[in-house]
């Protein structure tokens, strides 16, 4: 890291365009949807990456996108409520998968399923 600002250089808590994005879509019913997410506190955020490979590596191979400018993303997505724009998110939840038992999950795993009562069969 430099310790000294050159006269080109952007302050620090300037944004720096990050030039096209792969951003992730959805398709709608007659366009191309843009993907919003939220932070870990909570803030709806647009989400691009600089490259396919990291899109694929966060968000998995079948995820669709479209490439964009930072422009044109923050300006699809200021409207919608989200005016944070995050490049190249890294932290995410591991894939789910499918649980084993049936039930509701509780702090010490899965709760046991209720079973119906037996019938006794009477004969008449």
């Amino acid at each position: 890291m430099c310790l000294f600002l050159y006269e080109g250089d952007p302050e620090p808590e300037e944004p720096v365009p990050a030039g096209p994005l792969y951003v992730p879509a959805r398709p709608g019913t007659a366009q191309v949807v843009v993907r919003l997410f939220r932070t870990p506190l909570g803030a709806r955020t647009a989400v691009g990456f600089t490259s396919a490979e990291r899109l694929a590596a966060t968000l998995g191979v079948e995820q669709p996108w479209i490439r964009l400018s930072e422009t044109a993303l923050r300006a699809m997505a200021e409207p919608l409520g989200a005016s944070l724009l995050t490049v190249d998110p890294t932290l995410t939840a591991p894939p789910v998968t499918p649980a084993a038992a049936t039930g509701p999950v509780t702090a010490r795993g899965t709760a046991p399923v209720p079973q119906a009562p037996e019938t006794v069969a009477r004969s008449s």
